[in-house]
């Protein structure tokens, strides 16, 4: 039997073989795993502002919605400058929780990082407008939020704004590309999975080719009901709005871990990126999966994924 509770691990019992005969019985039982919840905290920005961190929601969300950040602390760590890890959420239409996420609590708890989760604006449970506000602004708009954020925890005094990095998977990869091209003075290291970080090779390989042209272009910019080509001025926006279009401002070590059954997500975009920052002579490091997919939830490859996630921002932030 499992409790759980938001942002705790699961609590893990066993029940007395008698329960299964008498489930109306009171049955005593056994706790087998009881961890202690992680801190945090929560607070919301306006759009466009970097002031400190407030408390709660205390912005509209019927027309303009916040920008909302979540911070995992470890234990007493009320003395210590921590390094932060900034996660912004894939999709990019959904959002963090309050939940118990274990690669988060690993790195958090064990590896005593700060943890930023971001909704920025896009995602969902803050409004139609807000979630319909990203389209056509990716790389930009959702990139602008996760910055605001940062820069919010970073200035509170906090945490050690000389080591900041970010992780993500799928349009969180894509956003962690953004962050060390765009603004190399701030995020230091990147881990990613499943990254999107050329939209216009992606188009006709994915599986989702929609979101290719509405996060690039637009709402109304894609015909459901048939397939067609992009155009030479189409692919031209799709590039613009990719990682692969600040490459040349890149400089942080960058992680790479790759499901090869994805069909999300090409591989072929996270291998396009690694040799490019290879050419560049940037450390990089390349995590392939063969029997994964766009989740990279097997048992053994999510527990390989997330050590080596751990290590590599043990190395580039600890030392």
């Amino acid at each position: 039997v499992t409790q759980s509770e938001a942002n705790r691990p699961t609590i893990l019992g066993l029940l007395h073989p008698s329960f299964y005969h008498d489930a109306l019985s009171i049955a005593p039982s056994r706790v087998l795993i009881d961890m202690p919840p992680i801190s945090c905290a929560s607070f919301s920005l306006k759009p466009g502002s970097c002031s400190k961190p407030g408390t709660g929601y205390s912005y509209s969300i019927i027309s303009k919605a916040p920008i909302q950040g979540i911070l995992l602390l470890p234990d007493n760590s009320e003395n210590e400058k921590l390094p932060l890890i900034v996660v912004p959420h894939g999709g990019p239409h959904s959002c963090m929780s309050t939940a118990f996420i274990p690669s988060y609590g690993f790195l958090c708890r064990y590896g005593r990082y700060a943890i930023l989760l971001v909704n920025y604006r896009g995602s969902s449970g803050f409004g139609q407008e807000s979630l319909e506000s990203l389209a056509g602004n990716a790389g930009s708009l959702d990139v602008h939020d996760v910055v605001a954020a940062t820069r919010a925890v970073t200035e509170s005094g906090i945490v050690d704004a000389d080591r900041v990095g970010i992780c993500g998977g799928s349009h969180g990869g894509f956003l962690a590309g953004h962050c060390i091209g765009q603004h190399p003075d701030i995020f230091k290291v990147a881990a990613t999975r499943n990254p999107v970080m050329n939209i216009s090779s992606m188009v006709t390989a994915t599986d989702i080719p929609d979101w290719c042209y509405i996060e690039a272009l637009g709402i109304g910019h894609y015909d459901f009901s048939g397939f067609r080509t992009p155009t030479k001025e189409e692919l031209c926006i799709m590039w613009d709005r990719s990682p692969i279009a600040h490459l040349k401002n890149a400089i942080a070590p960058t992680l790479i871990g790759l499901g090869m059954k994805d069909k999300r997500v090409p591989p072929s975009q996270g291998i396009e990126y690694y040799h490019a920052l290879r050419a560049k002579h940037v450390p990089t490091k390349l995590l392939v999966y063969n029997d994964c997919d766009h989740a990279i939830d097997g048992v053994a490859s999510e527990a390989d994924f997330w050590i080596n996630t751990k290590r590599w921002f043990d190395k580039y932030l600890r030392t």
